[in-house]
């Protein structure tokens, strides 16, 4: 089991990045939440194998279609395993 958490800086808001994080995520099996932050970013954690941790950062550089991804900030949590499902955090 892994955790981490995400920043993903860049043109990231108004192009559905957390629905595509959320859709993405469940497909590899990942729990916990993405939300965009107050200054335009979108923030996710992520917990789950580390092979789909892998993946999901490797979506997270690359994103949807409209994304313009100008920087990432990665940090390795402790997993916590509080999470059951992943979710959209307003």
């Amino acid at each position: 089991m892994k955790r981490i958490r995400i920043l993903i800086v860049g043109k990231v808001i108004s192009i559905f990045f957390r629905a595509f994080i959320k859709e993405n995520a469940e497909q590899l099996g990942l729990t916990g939440w993405v939300r965009n932050t107050k200054d335009g970013s979108v923030e996710a954690v992520f917990e789950g194998q580390e092979q789909s941790i892998e993946k999901i950062i490797r979506l997270c550089k690359k994103g949807p279609p409209l994304a313009r991804i100008d920087d990432i900030k990665i940090t390795e949590e402790k997993p916590e395993n509080k999470f059951t499902s992943f979710n959209i955090v307003y």
